[in-house]
């Protein structure tokens, strides 16, 4: 649709206001504020949900594998060349043996769950979500039959620092002469982590693999082999490697599955919120059909004079078309520009709101991360910016075509 000189200069003249169409210079400033407001808000709560989702799937897989490798039936007696073979498999950045299992954590009285991970002392020091999270002792001193790491939280809740020692007890009962009795064992404390992920902060224990095989009473066998890939999108792929390379006998599962109600949740919360905030442009675009359908009204003797002096029915339709979808594209455009300059700012944001109100916004306890994150998608960004634009010259359709369709002589005869 081409517009003219002509046209463009009665469509701006009707967007300006004047005294006695003022209501409808009202209603066209709601919508455009409407669609800017529906707008930055998508773009803003899509950051966050993306920020969310990826700093979340950071964490997770920085102290869990993208695969974990285990035994049908029994343990993985041969971990070392299994674990190999899988190293040596193109796109596997590492295979972690190790010995998981959960126990129950005492200590000064106090008793709380807890998962035991057993790895080397190498594998440890290369997980950097760990290594370089240490805020107590050294991974130096992680190393000998009594030797743990615990998340910081974990150790404040029970009361304890680096050198303090805490009681394992694990699930499974030893057979002694006496009976079964509870095995359990001290340990002591030789560093403290904190990942800033709350579930693991507060739960995770780390032990020399040979500790965690003596205590869990697995000689010479693991019950996991992590594995790292290179790119975590090609882990579907990875996976049908180590089948094929492996063979039978093995059981992997992937984060996905590990992860799938949690990341399920965020998709559905996502696809729930950009329905919902939808809902603010399409208001947005019946305030822009309403005010365009009482702006022609309005307008009926001046579509008339138009008509007489030679203005055709197109040229009627293209001005009142442009007039409203004019507000639509200077909404959206205000909306995309407010979207993106409060994503980029929103943690500063956030911390200027914080110490305006004297209130914690974002408490790490109840969302797992120390602060909001926020990733914009320039795929969903314009996903959303064309959804705004097609609505925008969808609205003023109907009204313009009643414009082009009133008759000159009936206008200005009910004038």
């Amino acid at each position: 649709m081409v517009f003219g000189a002509f046209e463009r200069m009665v469509a701006w003249r009707y967007l300006r206001s004047r005294r006695k169409e003022g209501f409808i210079s009202v209603i066209a400033g709601f919508s455009l504020v409407g669609i800017a407001l529906g707008v930055a808000t998508l773009i803003i709560v899509m950051a966050v949900m993306n920020g969310f989702r990826q700093e979340l799937l950071g964490r997770i897989l920085g102290i869990n594998g993208h695969l974990a490798v285990t035994a049908i039936e029994g343990e993985l007696v041969d971990y070392k060349t299994i674990a190999e073979r899988i190293a040596r498999i193109s796109g596997v950045a590492s295979a972690t043996p190790q010995v998981q299992g959960q126990v129950m954590v005492t200590a000064k009285g106090t008793a709380t769950g807890g998962l035991v991970r057993g790895m080397a002392t190498e594998d440890l020091q290369a997980r950097k979500l760990i290594s370089e999270k240490i805020v107590g002792g050294t991974l130096d001193d992680f190393a000998g039959d009594d030797a743990v790491v615990i998340g910081a939280r974990l150790a404040q809740s029970l009361g304890l620092t680096v050198g303090d020692s805490v009681t394992l007890v694990s699930p499974n009962s030893s057979i002694t002469v006496f009976g079964s009795i509870p095995r359990l064992k001290a340990y002591t404390i030789v560093a403290l982590f904190d990942v800033g992920m709350y579930e693991y902060d507060s739960s995770f224990i780390y032990m020399p693999l040979e500790a965690a095989q003596i205590f869990f009473e697995l000689p010479d066998q693991v019950n996991a082999i992590e594995v790292f890939v290179n790119d975590v999108e090609q882990t579907t792929a990875v996976r049908r490697e180590i089948h094929n390379d492996i063979g039978y006998g093995i059981i992997t599962r992937d984060w996905q599955q590990n992860n799938a109600s949690f990341f399920n949740a965020i998709q559905v919360e996502r696809n729930v919120m950009f329905l919902i905030l939808s809902l603010i442009i399409l208001v947005a675009v019946f305030n822009i059909v309403s005010g365009q359908i009482m702006l022609v009204k309005d307008k009926g003797r001046d579509i008339a004079i138009l008509r007489t002096m030679g203005a055709t029915s197109g040229m009627v339709l293209r001005i009142f078309f442009l007039s409203g979808a004019s507000i639509g594209v200077f909404g959206t455009l205000v909306g995309f520009i407010l979207g993106l300059s409060f994503a980029e700012n929103i943690e500063t944001i956030r911390q200027w709101l914080e110490s305006l109100s004297g209130t914690n916004l974002f408490v790490p306890e109840v969302y797992f991360l120390s602060k909001l994150p926020a990733v914009v998608e320039m795929d969903e960004v314009i996903q959303i910016v064309g959804m705004a634009l097609f609505f925008s010259f969808l609205a003023p359709i109907f009204p313009a075509w009643r414009a082009a369709r009133l008759d000159p002589v009936e206008a200005i005869r009910y004038e």
